[in-house]
């Protein structure tokens, strides 16, 4: 089950959201199941896990759902056919913000 605010993944049957606090709704009326889950807010983030130079097109790759090696290839098409590819590449790097850091797992102890 998914949180109606946040979109994380919650357990069965909550009814409140633990990350956000936010109250879990009953599915619509006349629904038989579940409700299927919200789509997570998507944001436009340089990424940290898959980067080359800044990770503008890892960002840019999980923002579009596509493989970064094809997002790269086309960014570097654009750079090599009239330098526009180079120029919006380091405007991307300056405007976009870096994915949010994971949030450190406790360890029990």
């Amino acid at each position: 089950m998914y949180c109606t605010n946040c979109g994380k993944d919650i357990q069965e049957h909550s009814n409140f959201c633990y990350f956000c606090g936010a109250r879990q709704g009953a599915p619509a009326a006349g629904g038989t199941g579940p409700l299927p889950p919200p789509r997570p807010k998507r944001r436009l983030v340089r990424s940290r896990r898959d980067k080359m130079i800044a990770g503008v097109c890892g960002g840019f790759a999980e923002y579009v759902e596509l493989d970064p090696t094809i997002v790269r290839i086309i960014w570097v098409l654009l750079a090599l056919v009239g330098g526009g590819g180079l120029l919006a590449y380091i405007i991307a790097w300056i405007v976009m913000p870096l994915e949010p850091a994971p949030a450190p797992v406790a360890q029990a102890s």
